[in-house]
C-alpha cells in the first residue's frame, strides 16, 4: 500500500500517512472550498489501510484552525478509527495544542465524543 502525502496549502492540511509504520499525521489549517473531497481522499486511504494492513495506528494531530465543515469531516475520520478500535484494532491519537490555543478546547470536545485513546499534548 502506498503512503499518502499531501503538501499543505494556505487552506489545506499537510498530510503524511505512512502505511508501513501505521503513522498518520495531519498538520496546519483546514478550510478548503471542497472539504468533502479533501477528506474523502483521507477516509478512503484509511479504510484501505484498515482492510489491507490492519496494523496499529498512531494519529498525530497538530491543528491550528479547522472551519466547522472540516471539524465535521475530521469527526467522520475519527469514527472510522473508532470502529477499527472497537473491533480490537490498536489506535492512539495524539492531539497537540499550544498554550492558550482554541485547539485545546476542541481536543477535549473530541475526546468526550469518541471512544478512542486520545491524549492532549502541550507543545511550544
Amino acid at each position: 500500500m502506498e503512503n499518502l502525502i499531501l503538501e499543505p496549502t494556505d487552506k489545506t492540511l499537510k498530510i503524511n500517512f505512512e502505511a508501513e509504520k501505521g503513522f498518520l499525521e495531519m498538520e496546519g489549517v483546514s478550510y478548503p472550498e471542497r472539504t468533502w473531497h479533501f477528506f474523502q481522499t483521507l477516509n478512503a486511504w484509511l479504510k484501505s489501510y484498515i482492510s489491507e494492513i490492519g496494523k496499529p495506528v498512531t494519529l498525530d494531530l497538530k491543528l491550528q484552525y479547522l472551519n466547522s465543515t472540516s471539524t465535521k469531516y475530521l469527526m467522520d475520520f475519527l469514527e472510522i478509527l473508532e470502529e477499527f478500535y472497537a473491533r480490537g484494532g490498536k489506535v492512539r491519537v495524539n492531539w497537540y495544542y499550544e498554550k492558550g490555543d482554541d485547539m485545546e478546547e476542541m481536543g477535549n470536545e473530541f475526546a468526550e465524543d469518541i471512544d478512542l485513546p486520545l491524549e492532549l499534548i502541550l507543545y511550544n
